[in-house]
Order: C-alpha cells, then structure tokens, then sequence
C-alpha cells in the first residue's frame, strides 16, 4: 500500500541521493515530462534553469535554517522539453547526520498561478527574498549586498511584472488575487 500511495500521489515525488534521482513518481514524471524510469539515476541538476541555480540552492541546504532536515521554496524548474515553470519544492533528509545526503522531495507545478518572466539569478533571490517579507536592508544582509542594490533589483522587478508598489508585485510572484 505503501507503494502505491508513493507512486500515485497527487504531487510529484523524487527520492535523492547525493542531488540524484533514484526513484520517482508518476506525477513527478508529468510535471517535468517523459515516464519516471526515465528519471532514474538523471542527476537532479539536469531540471535546472541553470548549474548557477543549482549550486546555489546547494548552498542554501548547507545554510543553517536547512539544518533541521527539512527545506522548502519555491523556484523556478526546467522541463525535459526546456520550458521554464514555477514550482514549490518540499525536501526532507533521510540522514539526518548528513543533511540532504538522502532525501525525498515533493514538486509541485504553481505555473498556473504565477508566469514564467525571465530574471537574472539574483533578481530570484531577492524575488523570493521579498515574498517572504524580508525587507531590502534584510535582504542586503543576507545576499552581502548594500540596500541600495536591493532596492534597485526591485525595481526592475517592479517593471517585468508590471506591478506600481511593492504588495502588487509580492501579490503576482506568490499567485495571490489582488
């Protein structure tokens, strides 16, 4: 039964080992396309906009709020097909000893409520930064960037999504209604 609640569940599921995939789920297969024993052994940079993103959420599981073996956001994916897609990641360690060594992964497809616009790497973090509520100073502190380059991200952000103030632009990158 276990299995089966694994193999059919209603989000994308990957089973990791050191960032490659071992086994996968049905959804998981449809979300990023193909069938989930194409999946096996594919190292998970693969479904990555870019090796800079996957390193840096690399870096992020070595961060100390990631030490409690669980982690979660919500990024940008690459399908197999190239298509870029919003997605909210869930990780949990299965070695606690060893942070994210092991580990099972939820992925879900948000595509639908939030668009694709294309921004740099950085641009992302502090999109994703801004969502959780960090202001620009906070921001600044934990990207070692000064405010001012903080502020002047938002900005541009500000424009691509076509929003005037700051609870606009925070409403279209979560999906809220405004």
């Amino acid at each position: 039964m276990t299995d089966l609640a694994f193999e059919f569940a209603p989000v994308g599921l990957a089973l990791l080992d050191q960032r490659v995939i071992q086994r996968c789920n049905q959804q998981f297969a449809e979300t990023f396309g193909g069938d989930s024993g194409s999946y096996v052994g594919l190292p998970i940079a693969e479904l990555y906009p870019s090796q800079e993103d996957f390193q840096r959420i690399g870096d992020r599981l070595q961060q100390p709020d990631a030490q409690s073996g669980q982690y979660n956001d919500e990024r940008i994916m690459r399908r197999r097909t190239g298509d870029l897609f919003w997605c909210r990641v869930r990780g949990r360690s299965l070695t606690p000893e060893h942070h994210f060594r092991s580990g099972v992964w939820s992925f879900a497809d948000i595509s639908d409520d939030r668009p694709v616009v294309s921004l740099t790497p950085r641009e992302r973090d502090v999109a994703i930064l801004t969502c959780r509520g960090l202001s620009a100073k906070e921001i600044g502190a934990e990207l070692n960037l000064s405010y001012r380059t903080i502020e002047t991200h938002r900005a541009h952000l500000l424009v691509k999504f076509s929003a005037r103030k700051l609870p606009e632009l925070v409403a279209k990158l979560t999906g809220m209604p405004l």
